[in-house]
């Protein structure tokens, strides 16, 4: 995606150009190190399992294989590689792993980019407003999974109801539908066959299980934040630290991510130097915990995100603070 979603004065042109470019050997570094960390820890958890040492390692494994999806996202976007056939494979098969088919992950993710906290058209919100139940069952994975479970089951009965999925497409996503359904039943029927619990113990299990620690990426993005088309209001970046940076694929700029979303992941950083921090501006800001306490206490009480103002910020540094001395 090499739309621009932000005011082109931002950045110089030619600076723009140069962290467009796309690199094989940054692909590779990274999708490297994360696959490698994958079977590293799969490993000692399969060598360790039945033991306590198991329960840390398991920990680890899951949040590892969680945060695939950053990846995915990236080669969506087409970035991760100069090679595109690169970008197109290794998405497929992260995706497959993370039970999010890749086709339908760029149909959604550019109605995201395209109409992002758009009510009526943004992909990422076609859901009901968040209710404090809705909002926790979500953060910690039984509707998360359920959702994508069931959407491959659809899918691959021919039934798409996503809006933002054109009628063209439409078979498209159900013949990949089908495939993730084959590739997962084959996968059953030979963990039975080999009696054995593979499948479970290095993949399903501990990903659904530690599915929280990806969730802090996934709702501190947008979240709290003005429903209008301006980037620098309805998108929020991260504050934490190097190994997250590295684990989420450098989304935690996500304010610069979502202004020029065709610059690779690996130059956001510099990006968000170019955008903000030379300037002496920052984007909207939070760090993980602070952001989730904001929002369970915004929903305390039976408040539901419907009972927030569209059109304003509910969620923010400046926004608790506001409150705890008005409490005072």
């Amino acid at each position: 995606m090499d739309e621009v979603f932000a005011r082109r004065d931002m950045i110089e042109p030619a600076r723009l150009r140069a962290l467009s470019g796309k690199s094989d050997l940054a692909g590779f570094l990274q999708v490297g190190s994360h696959l490698g960390a994958i079977a590293v820890s799969g490993t000692a958890l399969w060598l360790t399992w039945g033991t306590w040492w198991a329960v840390p390692i398991f920990i680890v494994h899951g949040v590892l294989l969680n945060f695939l999806y950053a990846g995915q996202h990236e080669l969506s976007h087409w970035t991760v590689f100069k090679t595109r056939a690169l970008n197109e494979w290794f998405g497929r098969l992260f995706g497959f792993i993370v039970i999010f088919p890749r086709d339908f992950d760029q149909l959604q993710h550019f109605a995201h980019h395209r109409y992002t906290q758009d009510w009526n058209r943004d992909g990422e919100l076609v859901r009901p407003p968040y209710t404090f139940t809705s909002y926790v069952l979500y953060v910690l994975g039984p509707t998360y999974w359920y959702y994508r479970v069931r959407r491959i089951v659809r899918f691959s009965l021919g039934i798409v109801t996503e809006p933002y999925i054109p009628e063209a497409r439409r078979p498209e996503v159900v013949r990949e539908g089908r495939w993730h359904a084959a590739g997962y039943i084959a996968i059953a029927v030979l963990s039975v066959v080999f009696q054995t619990w593979a499948a479970v113990i290095l993949w399903l299990a501990p990903m659904m299980v530690t599915k929280v620690v990806h969730q802090l990426q996934n709702t501190i993005e947008h979240l709290g934040l003005a429903h209008e088309p301006n980037i620098l209001e309805n998108t929020r970046s991260t504050r934490t630290n190097a190994v997250m940076r590295w684990m989420a694929w450098n989304m935690q700029y996500h304010t610069a991510h979502h202004a020029f979303p065709g610059v690779p992941f690996h130059q956001l950083p510099e990006l968000h130097n170019a955008l903000f921090t030379e300037k002496g501006r920052e984007p909207h800001t939070m760090s993980y915990l602070a952001f989730q306490w904001e929002v369970l206490k915004a929903f305390a009480g039976g408040r539901t995100e419907a009972d927030f103002p569209d059109e304003e910020m509910w969620i923010s540094d400046h926004a608790a603070k506001a409150r705890a001395a008005k409490a005072a």
